[in-house]
């Protein structure tokens, strides 16, 4: 008798930056897959990924840690395949030699970003705008806007007539504290996928972090030979330092205690209705252990 399997389809969000390509794509080249599965991928930038997964769109989907408590009844949390700074992050810039009033004018990346929750907490009385990550730099350049908060890749290519104001590093560590990461980004899946299932597709994605971490070099130059990222050979690999690095494959309990920080600055400030701990939102990973006992 023929057994006749049938491959499921499924879609991960993420966002169109290298960190988010360089993370993925050793499952998109084949390097990594999962039985009867079949990925599919779709880029889009940070705030419209936080914003389905408050519609509940996808599956599995690349968000900002500060969108989290907002969907934790619908989703959990990713160990892998997460974005940290430390001692670099988000940096608001501004042109060269420009004071800035109080009450700027301002362009961030969007509502439910985490830069956006920690540059609120600092400048309350700075008029927001938000807009594409990829249009901020133009905007602050073209005046429209007084400052700008940069992500991704930006950091690292803004125009020379522009200069840092303040980091987001900096603001974290005066809520925070000296010794944490900054929480960025990370990944979601829905809560109601079976959980042998959601407990495989963790696993199917922390391995191709590995996966692409263990072989970064060849990865990074078929990202470049396929136009896949936005900059150059030796640009990218100091970016995927920053934001792919080996503290990206799995949560480290260091991490655990800066994203429950990031929650508890949160609270306090009004952004959650209830406190949230990243742990209490994990899946259940001993499920399987028990299954296979």
């Amino acid at each position: 008798m023929v057994k006749i399997y049938f491959m499921k389809r499924t879609l991960i969000a993420h966002s169109p930056d290298a960190d988010d390509i360089f993370m993925y794509y050793a499952i998109k080249f084949g390097w990594v897959d999962m039985q009867n599965t079949l990925f599919d991928n779709i880029a889009k930038d940070i705030q419209t990924l936080n914003e389905d997964a408050l519609k509940g769109v996808y599956d599995i989907v690349a968000i900002s840690f500060a969108l989290f408590p907002h969907i934790k009844e619908e989703y959990a949390p990713l160990r892998t395949a997460v974005s940290f700074g430390e001692g670099y992050g988000p940096k608001l810039i501004k042109k060269k030699g420009e004071k800035l009033k109080r009450n700027f004018r301002v362009a961030l990346s969007g509502e439910h970003t985490t830069n956006a929750m920690l540059f609120r907490i600092a400048y309350p009385e700075a008029r927001v705008t938000y807009m594409n990550f990829l249009e901020i730099e133009q905007a602050v350049l073209n005046g429209d806007v007084h400052a700008g908060v940069l992500i991704h890749e930006s950091i690292l290519t803004f125009d020379e007539s522009l200069e840092v104001e303040r980091e987001m590093w900096d603001i974290w560590q005066e809520l925070a504290g000296k010794e944490l990461p900054l929480p960025l980004g990370g990944m979601a899946i829905r809560r109601s996928l079976p959980l042998n299932k959601a407990i495989e597709y963790e696993a199917t994605l922390t391995k191709a972090v590995q996966v692409a971490r263990d072989h970064k070099e060849r990865l990074s130059k078929m990202l470049i030979e396929r136009n896949l990222v936005r900059i150059d050979a030796p640009t990218l690999d100091k970016y995927l330092e920053l934001y792919a690095n080996d503290e990206s494959i799995t949560l480290s309990p260091l991490q655990y205690k800066a994203i429950n920080k990031l929650f508890e600055i949160g609270y306090a400030h009004g952004f959650y209705d209830t406190p949230v701990k990243i742990e209490d939102y994990l899946i259940p990973t001993e499920y399987k252990e028990l299954r296979n006992s």
